[in-house]
């Protein structure tokens, strides 16, 4: 099986809407922000309210929408624009008129959406919306020139019939490619942008009969956060999984779900050779039984004995055929301390790193949340990481191998 999640799964954009007749694009915009997978919430200004109605924006992003500091003045609800501004994973405005500019130049708290791109820890993006004569004007056009220079995303408008009869430049860009930019915003900010990665995680399943298999404890939990990981920082995933019982991460590229190790390393073969990275974090069975049955043994025909023969060594495949520009990171789980063994490991299989952690360790290993590792660089280096969440450990080496490994 694979599946894809959509682009912007997950990433958190605050819409501002501000007084324009090209309000009314921005329904369209927040619809398309919603289908591409983002988390959209909107704040109006009273002007952008003459256009078009918060319910309308309320229905097609389902969640209220903000347009004063207060919610309910009786009741003494009030809107935080501090929590909007760090919710952001951006903000971008559109339609943006010469008037919000102008205040964001100058930081200006007229409202509640100046407060809260005066709150903003993310970045901002423009989509400029005006009359031709407005927006050549050269006030604009140095508001517009010192916004980019502070960083903020200026979404060039269209030139077409404008409201006032004209034709010229100032119509808001298209909602559609608003959303490529704010795809692409998210493509060149994140730096693991345009890496593809190609993770192994989970058991495999090596058949006896048609109801029992030989396999072992892992839950995957482990390659499924690192998948998370990578995809957060901009990779573009692939993750082949072994029979698990976990929810593909948001972003992930493509997921190929398979059962035994023959058919671990068939997927893994099919992709390796376009990779830039590959995590082998699966345990995959080293073993499988030489004589299997479609149908299940009982106790009167059992075989007397279980002929093993060995499975595909999936990462030392991967070692032999790697390219100099690929880097390629195994996983090592022992019931001893384990070094040693990984160290061997760590040059046998060509690897540029390891991962080892031990049964010894409580909390770490299959199973559980949590993880303990040491990893091996093949430079001589070796880092520990204490025990902690999964999740949280992934992120830390997937930073750790964007400085050690890909940088």
């Amino acid at each position: 099986m694979e599946l894809a999640s959509p682009p912007l799964s997950e990433r958190r954009i605050v819409l501002g809407i501000t007084g324009s007749i090209a309000a009314y694009k921005s329904a369209v915009l927040a619809r398309e922000l919603k289908r591409r997978g983002a988390e959209v919430r909107v704040v109006m200004t009273a002007g952008a309210t003459e256009f078009i109605t918060p319910l309308t924006l309320a229905t097609l992003i389902d969640r209220p929408v903000h347009s004063d500091f207060t919610e309910d003045e009786h009741a003494g609800v009030w809107t935080n624009h501090v929590e909007l501004g760090v919710w952001g994973d951006l903000i971008v405005v559109a339609p943006a008129t010469a008037n919000t500019l102008s205040a964001m130049v100058h930081g200006q708290c007229e409202n509640l959406l100046q407060a809260v791109l005066l709150s903003a820890r993310c970045p901002v993006a423009v989509a400029p919306a005006m009359d031709l004569d407005m927006f050549t004007h050269a006030s604009t056009q140095d508001n517009l020139r010192i916004l980019e220079s502070r960083g903020v995303d200026i979404i060039d408008p269209g030139t077409g019939p404008l409201a006032s009869g004209l034709v010229g430049k100032g119509r808001m860009a298209e909602p559609k490619d608003i959303a490529d930019q704010v795809e692409a915003h998210f493509q060149r900010t994140l730096p693991w942008s345009h890496k593809r990665v190609l993770i192994t995680a989970g058991p495999t399943q090596e058949p006896l009969d048609a109801v029992r298999f030989l396999g072992n404890r892992s839950s995957g939990k482990m390659g499924f956060a690192l998948a998370s990981a990578f995809a957060d920082q901009g990779a573009l995933v692939t993750l082949v999984a072994g029979p698990v019982s976990l929810a593909t991460p948001e972003r992930v590229h493509r997921r190929i779900d398979v059962s035994t190790a023959v058919e671990m390393n068939n997927a893994v073969q099919t992709c390796w050779a376009d990779m830039d990275m590959g995590v082998a974090c699966a345990a995959v069975a080293d073993f499988r039984p030489t004589l299997t049955s479609d149908s299940k043994w009982h106790r009167a025909n059992m075989p007397e004995a279980i002929t093993l023969e060995e499975n595909p060594d999936i990462l030392h495949g991967m070692g032999q055929s790697k390219s100099d520009a690929q880097r390629l990171v195994g996983f090592a789980l022992e019931t001893d301390e384990g070094l040693d063994s990984a160290k061997g490991k760590l040059v046998r299989k060509n690897l540029d790193a390891i991962v080892l952690n031990t049964l010894q360790d409580n909390g770490a290993g299959f199973a559980v949340d949590t993880n303990k590792v040491t990893v091996l660089n093949k430079n001589g280096q070796a880092l520990k990481f204490d025990l902690q969440a999964k999740d949280e450990l992934a992120q830390k080496l997937v930073d750790l191998w964007r400085t050690t490994l890909i940088a």
